[in-house]
């Protein structure tokens, strides 16, 4: 099914999302209910030999039929350097450095799956990203996407990233819109507003090469821009589950299993 057919059968006049019915594949038949949570989508669709990214101290917790390999720009011990209130929490090690959105390391067609739980926003361009996962990926496997929902995380007075945005990153470049985001940034989130004050903290953060999230998301949102991939740019996958759930805290996140295909 394509995302265009299926964001038509998902909303209703005022965009709000609806059931599917019966499908097997988003969760809602009988015996499915263990899908609702990371670990229960990871059981039903991850097997094979797979990476994960940057998972830090919480991996994805995966089947036994799974065996995952884990990537990240730094060492393990640069890891412990960077995050060191992490350092008790159990930090898995990487066995392959390398920079998560290119995996320039990585032969084409190599990978059962990949997880990117939570990695995504942090990307300055995300639709190369996908390219890239779905490069290492085989015809088939899957690509476990997890992406939070901006309307539970401090992101919630950014404007939404929109899917023009996006393709002009994706075709120029992310270059011109780089220090934008580190002042919006700054801004909306940091609330740092006084003219001389903003400067100096939008230049730290680009110095230090903060960890900001580029680009954030609503429920909506993240379906137009996947939608664009598949519609405007022929990526060649289709969305084989999609589930979006809150935690007790009220953050929202979607989990989205990309089927590449055959």
């Amino acid at each position: 099914m394509g995302l265009g057919t299926l964001w038509n059968r998902l909303t209703g006049p005022q965009g709000s999302i609806r059931s599917l019915g019966s499908a097997r594949s988003w969760g809602s038949a009988a015996g499915s209910t263990r899908l609702f949570g990371r670990r229960g989508v990871a059981e039903e669709y991850l097997c094979g030999e797979g990476i994960e990214i940057g998972a830090l101290h919480n991996p994805l917790k995966v089947p036994a039929a799974a065996r995952v390999t884990y990537v990240d720009r730094m060492s393990y011990d640069d890891l412990i350097r960077a995050y060191p209130t992490m350092a008790n929490k159990g930090i898995v090690r990487p066995a392959i450095i390398d920079n998560g959105e290119t995996l320039a390391t990585l032969a084409n067609t190599s990978q059962d799956f990949v997880i990117a739980n939570h990695m995504i926003e942090h990307a300055e361009d995300p639709v190369s990203v996908i390219e890239n996962f779905l490069r290492v990926v085989k015809p088939g496997g899957v690509i476990y996407l997890t992406i939070p929902d901006m309307r539970g995380t401090f992101d919630r007075h950014r404007p939404e990233t929109t899917v023009e945005h996006l393709l002009r990153d994706y075709r120029e470049g992310p270059a011109w819109s780089r220090r934008d985001h580190f002042v919006e940034y700054a801004q909306l989130v940091d609330q740092v507003t006084e003219p001389a004050a903003l400067a100096a903290h939008v230049e730290h953060l680009i110095r230090t090469e903060f960890n900001i999230h580029y680009h954030c998301w609503s429920q909506r949102g993240m379906w137009a821009w996947l939608s664009a991939l598949q519609m405007e740019l022929k990526f060649p996958f289709d969305v084989e589950f999609y589930l979006h759930r809150k935690s007790t805290k009220g953050e929202g996140e979607g989990i989205f299993i990309l089927k590449k295909h055959l």
